[in-house]
């Protein structure tokens, strides 16, 4: 019988893809969020629910063997608009998950941070992200209740929305044939192709990997202006770009590291998705999902470039 998997935020960007990654593996996958999944596979269990639910949340962990917690409030924009309710999703329910995952003296819990975790960027997500670390760390020290902490970079690929730099940007190309940029141009940023990070979510459940922090950034370092470029090259029509001129404290310009005693490996990939085949994949999935939809306006999503 295969070992069971919940994974907390199951539907999500990043949450169905480590679902598909475990699948592949062998794992039983259930999922566990709010909205049922869009790419719920036959051989995986779908639950509805919100991780604020104690009682459900006590009965869909009983028998895991691993556990994943990618559920909560992910937007560093709504987040930092949206403090009591990040604190509720983010610390408290990741609380009430871990308390389970103690009860049911789950093997191994997993949990999705962010490389913003020890910056001085972030606003109250980076805080949530903090406190959770901590709290994980607590409890194993008190409990014995092994972990791994996940903090993903820049994200992108499939499934991902216009709350995701690199999506949106694409979006913008194809369907104003115009790219607003907030910043310099010079911010930096390491790209990981979101199939990458779910095949080493998976890898971290080597006995190996436990009771450690983990980075998952990649391999691809670009500038802005040069993934800009990129776009403007693969397109086979003319994109403006305009610059706005954007200081925001909730993301960083070149690194997110500052210095603390938390350091955390890197885990990488010797084989991986390469950015402009990446860039032609998204590319492909804008157009087939192309609908009403004429324009966007990138002042409501912020001032976020690149996350």
């Amino acid at each position: 019988m295969a070992d069971k998997v919940l994974i907390f935020g199951g539907s999500g960007f990043v949450g169905s893809h480590v679902a598909d990654a475990l699948t592949d593996n062998g794992y039983e996958v259930l999922m566990y969020d709010l909205k049922p999944s869009l790419y719920v596979r036959e051989n995986q269990k779908m639950i509805i629910g919100d991780i604020l639910d104690e009682e459900k949340i006590n009965k869909v962990t009983k028998g895991a063997r691993f556990v994943y917690n990618f559920a909560g409030i992910a937007d560093i924009h709504e987040a930092s608009e949206r403090p009591i309710e990040t604190v509720k999703h983010n610390i408290l329910g990741n609380t009430i998950i871990l308390e389970a995952c103690r009860k049911w003296e789950v093997e191994r819990f997993v949990f999705a941070s962010t490389v913003y975790v020890y910056s001085t960027s972030g606003s109250f997500y980076r805080v949530s992200k903090q406190a959770n670390e901590l709290m994980i760390e607590a409890c194993h020290e008190k409990y014995g209740l092994d972990y791994t902490i996940l903090r993903y970079g820049s994200l992108y690929g499939p499934r991902a929305d216009l709350r995701n730099g690199i999506y949106r940007f694409l979006w913008q190309a194809i369907v104003n044939k115009k790219i607003d940029y907030y910043g310099s141009g010079e911010e930096v940023r390491e790209y990981i192709h979101v199939w990458d990070a779910a095949k080493l979510s998976v890898e971290i459940l080597k006995p190996e990997y436990k009771n450690q922090s983990f980075v998952l950034t990649g391999h691809q370092i670009l500038r802005g202006r040069e993934l800009l470029t990129m776009i403007q090259e693969m397109l086979p029509f003319k994109i403006e770009i305009e610059y706005h001129s954007a200081e925001s404290p909730l993301h960083y310009k070149i690194t997110p590291y500052n210095f603390t005693p938390k350091v955390g490996k890197k885990i990488t990939t010797n084989i991986f998705i390469d950015m402009g085949q990446g860039l032609l994949q998204l590319i492909e999935e804008i157009y087939k999902g192309l609908g009403g939809r004429k324009t966007i306006d990138a002042k409501q999503f912020g001032s976020s470039n690149l996350r």
